[in-house]
């Protein structure tokens, strides 16, 4: 959705004290890290690499989407500390997020800039979304567009994909790819 409508995009991964796997965490982002995303690694409660996340908010707009549970609402009341957002555990039922942001509200950053703080997301439906608009969405497919055999290469099952050559060579991550086919199907 943010590629469609041009927007810079950020992945924030947080929580990541939990993990003793820092550099599986790293390989499994890694490819969003080659398509030409900033992924930036956090911890709020070990203080890692917040004043680098402070220093990219200043002076900008930024919303903060997610699943319910990953920290933004504490990651927002280490940005904004007056603010004392309510924060809630894991469920040990599901073993998901509870809802603690219920409505989005923009908060002004003390060192500058907004921030609009989004209910969690448990699911993002891109039911709208034309076969087009998905392709349009991957970023790192975008130079082999165009370069297919066929005018109308689904990049499915055509001879002389450029895309799909692209995969087979590394220059397209096979996850991304195949996440592009179950949007598409």
């Amino acid at each position: 959705m943010a590629e469609n409508a041009n927007l810079p995009i950020n992945i924030v991964v947080n929580k990541i004290e939990l993990s003793q796997k820092m550099d599986q965490i790293k390989y499994d982002f890694s490819m969003y890290e080659s398509a030409g995303y900033s992924v930036h690694y956090l911890s709020v409660e070990a203080q890692t690499n917040i004043a680098e996340l402070k220093a990219l908010l200043n002076d900008k707009t930024h919303i903060f989407l997610g699943q319910s549970g990953v920290g933004k609402s504490s990651l927002i009341n280490e940005l904004i500390p007056d603010l004392n957002l309510r924060v809630n555990e894991i469920s040990t039922k599901s073993k998901l997020g509870k809802h603690t942001t219920t409505n989005t509200t923009l908060y002004h950053i003390p060192s500058g800039g907004d921030l609009i703080d989004s209910p969690g997301i448990r699911e993002f439906q891109l039911d709208d979304l034309t076969d087009k608009e998905i392709l349009s969405g991957f970023r790192e497919f975008k130079p082999f567009i165009g370069q297919c055999k066929f005018r109308n290469c689904a990049h499915i099952n055509e001879p002389n994909c450029a895309i799909k050559q692209a995969v087979e060579s590394g220059e397209i991550h096979t996850q991304r790819y195949q996440n592009y086919l179950n949007l598409i199907s």
